[in-house]
């Protein structure tokens, strides 16, 4: 039933790779239109056409954009797009998975969060769903922050989807900045 649905999203949001089952169950109940998950975890995914954040420049004027030092990030996050892929927004900014091609071919890949200003965490965890559990567990703040997460994890359970937990380690701003330093160097702002 979502099967044409499901390609569009992985086209649009990872460059055609599978879409991770987690996901697949969260999107589903979303464009079902039930909020069980949704309000449990604060998740929402990204709509079709909806723009890539690190590509939109839509809240810039023109002299902005005629800037070389804003023209210089703007290239630089348009190259980071290729290797951020955003499909979600929740927890602290959009949630999404490192797939640069230097790093090896693993069908569970890391996890990272983008805030505003190009800051980039990551999210200590196998899946999706668990990266967003984690988060939605350490805000608890009248529980330990591994019995929230089992807290959750259980309520998940009972709505059909299952956690695991695996630390992963995912480069951050150090990229983008040297991207950015790249794009400097190449307009001359030296």
């Amino acid at each position: 039933m979502h099967h044409e649905r499901l390609a569009r999203f992985s086209r649009e949001r990872l460059d055609g790779r599978p879409v991770p089952e987690d996901v697949q169950t969260l999107l589903v109940t979303q464009w079902e239109g039930r909020t069980d998950f949704t309000s449990l975890l604060g998740l929402v995914f990204l709509g079709e056409g909806e723009v890539h954040l690190l590509l939109d420049t839509s809240y810039l004027n023109e002299d902005e954009l005629a800037d070389p030092e804003m023209q210089a990030i703007n290239a630089a996050a348009m190259e980071m797009a290729q290797y951020v892929k955003l499909v979600a927004k929740g927890g602290k900014g959009w949630i999404g998975y490192w797939l640069h091609p230097g790093e090896p071919a693993d069908p569970s890949w890391p996890l990272i969060e983008l805030g505003t200003e190009f800051t980039f965490r990551r999210l200590n965890d196998l899946t999706l769903a668990e990266g967003v559990v984690a988060e939605c567990a350490s805000r608890q703040e009248e529980l330990d922050t591994h019995i929230a997460f089992a807290q959750l994890a259980a309520e998940l359970a009972q709505m059909g989807l299952l956690l695991g937990a695996q630390e992963r380690d995912v480069p951050r701003e150090a990229f983008m900045e040297e991207l950015i330093e790249a794009e400097r160097e190449k307009r001359g702002l030296h």
